[in-house]
């Protein structure tokens, strides 16, 4: 590709990322042949570049949106499980009555691996959203907490 091309096509670059590799960007383009396919991709990313340098500051601030966050599937599976394990809690006094059983049987089965089931998702998302967002991942974390604790408190109140 010839030097006046190569200009042009790292001018299509938003200002802040010429600044960085405005210079070794051309020289990598000189070096190509200068064929359709790399002239698209070289406009393909150059409107890739545009774009997320606009829209980076709205990008960061959903990012650390609540909302977003709450919607993590890392988010919602333990609070899902929680849920679920009260409902077992539930449905064994339903069926067989407050009173403690002689055997676990399978709905304690069952509540246990739901409550252990969540420590490593617990985990996975205290790792990837505390860094990112703290405050917001706090908030969840406390919902997730408080799930928890709907489903461990009826346990330990039984003494089951």
């Amino acid at each position: 590709m010839n030097e006046r091309l190569a200009h042009l096509m790292t001018c299509l670059y938003p200002h802040s990322w010429r600044d960085r590799y405005g210079d070794e960007f051309e020289v990598l383009l000189m070096a190509e042949s200068g064929s359709f396919s790399t002239i698209m991709n070289v406009v393909r990313s150059a409107l890739k570049e545009q774009i997320v340098r606009v829209s980076a500051p709205d990008r960061v601030q959903l990012l650390a949106s609540f909302a977003l966050i709450a919607k993590a599937p890392s988010a919602i599976a333990p609070i899902g499980m929680s849920f679920v394990a009260f409902g077992t809690v539930l449905t064994q006094i339903a069926v067989a009555g407050a009173a403690r059983q002689s055997d676990e049987g399978a709905a304690a089965h069952i509540w246990q691996l739901l409550v252990a089931g969540q420590m490593p998702v617990l985990l996975f998302f205290a790792l990837k959203w505390l860094p990112r967002a703290p405050r917001q991942a706090l908030r969840v974390i406390a919902v997730q907490a408080a799930a928890l604790m709907t489903s461990i408190v009826p346990v330990f109140l039984l003494r089951w």
